[in-house]
């Protein structure tokens, strides 16, 4: 599916609202292709978006599914105190912090009976035996990796492709373990190392993605040796995302630097500097996903009443570069400029054979 692709190039998963069938279909219209987000929906959500995106197109796509940790046992009476101001602020209560599954089993049980063609993971890898079930029902697997060690941990369950991510990337980072010692939850490698390292440890198709919002970098990764590139933030203001309308205002307004945080959902992840960013990332604790939990009624009121201050605004490095258009113009565009940026390291390789 991925090597077959006109335009190298998938939509990434955006949990929380901004993946749509509509979005997905668009990139499948345009000769790209992309994923539905699973995280957070339950299984008849989800399958209600399968179902949408089959009536949209008929090419293959995508289901990326977050991968459950283990249960936590973090303390987390002084977070949810702190949050009581913020929530207040909003006229509401914080949420419950519990631990949950996103549902996992019965999603894993619903892409196996749909045949979804390429069914991705992050937060960690699939069983073995996971793996196994998909594989019988014909779909390929990738999972979501961050370093070497993650790769080799992914190819030893038989991952059919694996997802590198750089450190570029904007939201949640897809490591294994989230190291609390570590702001970014463990090291960090950029994009182009990242697969240079892993590229080194496993023998396996590489999709690259962090901070990619142009064709030239789409070229930069095919060069470096991904058979496709996955895009998020160039396609969080395209007007199929379901990107809310304040969360777009932030995006195109720019000059917000980015930065990781654990304050919103108690995972690592890079968004655009807010109050609630710069208020609350020291203090919050290292547990997702009942962090998650807590300050989703606080993150939908600030979502309502038009304030950025409190929502998880997340985005790449690249942020300010992203474009607002159609879906299948923004493919169109990066296959564009994908062309041009081959054509004239062409050039500079007949120059230098002269």
């Amino acid at each position: 599916m991925i090597t077959e692709l006109r335009v190298p190039v998938l939509v990434a998963p955006m949990a929380g609202g901004p993946s749509t069938p509509e979005l997905v279909a668009a990139a499948n219209r345009a000769g790209a292709s992309g994923f539905l987000a699973g995280g957070y929906l339950t299984a008849e959500a989800l399958g209600e978006q399968i179902a949408r995106t089959r009536e949209l197109t008929g090419k293959p796509f995508g289901v990326n599914l977050f991968v459950p940790g283990e249960r936590g046992g973090h303390d987390l009476a002084n977070y949810q105190l702190r949050l009581l101001a913020e929530a207040q602020r909003y006229g509401v209560e914080p949420g419950v912090p519990d631990w949950n599954d996103d549902h996992y089993p019965a999603k894993l049980d619903l892409v196996v009976a749909q045949r979804i063609p390429l069914v991705s993971f992050t937060f960690g890898r699939p069983s073995a035996k996971d793996v196994e079930r998909l594989h019988a029902a014909g779909s390929r697997v990738v999972v979501t990796v961050t370093n070497p060690a993650e790769a080799r941990l992914a190819a030893e369950v038989g991952a059919d492709a694996l997802c590198v991510q750089g450190f570029e990337a904007g939201a949640h980072r897809g490591l294994f373990t989230d190291e609390e010692t570590e702001a970014a939850g463990g090291e960090t490698y950029g994009l182009l190392a990242a697969l240079r390292l892993v590229a080194a440890e496993v023998d396996l198709p590489l999709i690259a993605t962090g901070g990619l919002v142009h064709g030239a970098d789409v070229a930069a990764v095919l060069t470096a040796g991904a058979v496709a590139a996955q895009l998020g933030t160039a396609f969080l203001r395209a007007d199929e995302a379901g990107t809310n309308q304040t969360y777009r205002q932030a995006l195109a307004e720019g000059g917000r630097r980015t930065a990781f945080t654990r304050a919103f959902s108690g995972r690592p992840a890079r968004g655009l500097v807010n109050r609630f960013l710069l208020e609350h990332s020291g203090p919050a604790p290292a547990a997702y996903p009942e962090v998650n939990g807590l300050t989703k009624p606080i993150r939908a009121a600030a979502a309502k009443a038009g304030d950025p201050e409190a929502l998880s605004l997340w985005a790449g490095q690249t942020y300010s570069l992203s474009r607002s258009a159609p879906a299948a113009e923004i493919v169109e565009t990066l296959d564009d400029e994908l062309r041009d940026a081959a054509g004239k390291a062409q050039r500079w390789m007949f120059r230098r054979k002269d």
